[in-house]
């Protein structure tokens, strides 16, 4: 289970501007003592969860193939450069055959046993058009497995974000409208109240992942925004990672699953209780009847 750290060589691949970027993100989290981060990458299957991981690291690090399945396991990659270590964990889509994958969760579950998640990458399509029962399922999952608190340190990312919408809209409405209905389905999935949900912000970052992304002046890749997308998903996990939440800590009782079944505990005596009292009352009312029963009308 344990992952092999290896000097970044992938970070050299960056161009020189994205670089500056990095060094001086990753600069922020040292001075917060921060020498290292973990991210986990969750969504559905082919929405481009490996391609993210592969363009955060500058490198082939997870095999990506159209014609291929997902992996079925969850894989850690760990790149070290000057005193800093970054750990992103890639994972198996969360949908099978139209369902939510609960064994692909408890596999991840097991997997991150005694890890800390600094920041959870929750990502989907800005290219596709509705959002269905399906999404609140799988966020409704998520937040069974690690609790409503996984929420407060997550980024929703929008990939295949160099597309053209319909005539009618431009990008900016476009893609604000497809992120409004993602993060409306995060809150009723995860049952968070209004203001909770408010207090806990959860940001929006666009990816592209493909070779035919466009480049701006410096050699960087570009959304149609204009926006430099690598450096702006690193600027915005580093503000998560050091936003006031706690880390979401994965122990042993999370991963049995009395984390979630604590309430339901508690519940027990109050139920038993109840039972005793109507079984007592049903009991009554039987010794009644017989009694009267007994007596000629």
């Amino acid at each position: 289970m344990g992952s092999l750290v290896r000097e970044w060589l992938g970070f050299q691949q960056f161009p020189v501007a994205t670089q500056e970027k990095l060094i001086e993100f990753f600069g922020k989290l040292k001075q917060k003592d921060m020498n290292s981060m973990t991210v986990l990458v969750l969504g559905k299957g082919g929405v481009g969860k490996s391609s993210t991981v592969n363009s955060l690291i500058g490198e082939q690090v997870v095999r990506v193939s159209p014609f291929q399945a997902e992996g079925l396991r969850p894989v850690m990659c760990s790149r070290t450069m000057g005193g800093f270590t970054i750990n992103i964990i890639d994972t198996p889509g969360l949908v099978e055959a139209g369902y939510v994958n609960h064994q692909a969760l408890e596999l991840i579950k097991g997997f991150l046993v005694n890890r800390t998640i600094d920041v959870l990458l929750y990502v989907d399509r800005l290219d596709v058009y509705r959002v269905d029962e399906l999404d609140k399922q799988v966020v409704k999952a998520i937040t069974q497995t690690f609790g409503k608190e996984i929420w407060c340190k997550t980024l929703l990312v929008l990939t295949h974000a160099q597309f053209s919408p319909p005539d009618e809209l431009s990008y900016e409405t476009f893609s604000s409208k497809r992120s409004d209905s993602l993060l409306k389905t995060i809150r009723a999935g995860s049952k968070m109240r209004k203001q909770e949900f408010e207090d806990s912000a959860i940001a929006v970052v666009y990816a592209e992942n493909s070779g035919r992304c466009s480049k701006n002046d410096n050699d960087e890749k570009a959304l149609p925004n204009g926006e430099a997308w690598i450096p702006n998903l690193v600027k915005a996990i580093t503000d998560v990672a050091t936003n006031q939440r706690k880390a979401i800590h994965v122990d042993k009782k999370m991963v049995d699953g009395s984390y979630s079944d604590d309430r339901g505990k508690k519940l027990i005596p109050l139920i038993i209780g109840a039972q005793y009292f109507i079984v007592k009352m049903i009991q009554g009312a039987i010794r009644n009847d017989i009694k009267t029963g007994g007596k000629p009308l």
